[in-house]
């Protein structure tokens, strides 16, 4: 089976102060797709940092990071930034909606710089996102009239409406009470395998471990052997 994501032999430091702090020391790992993955480790074990370098937000050292066989580390600025538009969706532990839009734009986001797509095929894409999350009669409400667990809804809305090859999940349920909790995980595994869409995501949240098909433990900056 294909990989999404192919890590090989990845460093990353970082001062602090005058501090070196080395968050990842060779660590190499392969996502395949359609993968159902948590990422869990202690604090400082490196998964914030291993996230924000497969979501492109973030430069290697050294090592390769391929995305659907492309060398993350060639891409300019801007490729970095397409790649993510389009292979990558994001899901944040605080929602990251926008207060002012509606939960139709705060979807919406993310498909209004692909000039390709046009207007009628940008309000398809959104509404088929909100129907697959459950939200079609909220697409006027703002963030505010929302409950934790809708707006978490939105948020996944709003990773899933570029169709996205990945999606990156940084403690989805961390936020939310245990029922919702289970709703929401209950959403993301019937996209996986509705879309065939590949999730990656760190979780201190039990429930989602114990439903998740593959865990990958990240200890003082490597992967243990799973």
């Amino acid at each position: 089976m294909q990989n999404v994501v192919d890590i090989k032999n990845v460093f990353k430091s970082y001062q602090l102060g005058s501090t070196e702090v080395h968050a990842l020391r060779g660590l190499s790992l392969q996502i395949k797709k359609g993968e159902f993955a948590a990422l869990i480790g202690a604090s400082g074990s490196g998964k914030t940092t291993l996230l924000n370098l497969v979501g492109c937000l973030d430069n290697a050292d050294r090592g390769d990071i391929l995305i659907e066989n492309v060398h993350v580390q060639d891409l300019s600025e801007d490729e970095k930034s397409d790649l993510r538009n389009q292979k990558i969706g994001f899901i944040f532990q605080s929602f990251n909606l926008i207060p002012v839009l509606n939960v139709y734009e705060n979807v919406e986001i993310p498909l209004t710089i692909r000039t390709e797509v046009s207007a009628e095929e940008r309000k398809a894409k959104v509404l088929s996102a909100l129907k697959d999350v459950g939200l079609e009669e909220f697409v006027h409400h703002r963030p505010d009239q929302l409950s934790g667990g809708q707006r978490q809804r939105v948020a996944i809305a709003r990773a899933l409406v570029t169709e996205p090859s990945l999606i990156l999940a940084d403690e989805p349920t961390a936020n939310l009470d245990s029922k919702t909790a289970h709703h929401i995980i209950d959403l993301m595994l019937e996209l996986n395998k509705k879309r065939h869409m590949t999730f990656f995501f760190c979780t201190h949240d039990e429930k989602l471990m114990s439903r998740v098909e593959r865990i990958v433990k990240i200890k003082d900056g490597v992967i243990e052997q799973e």
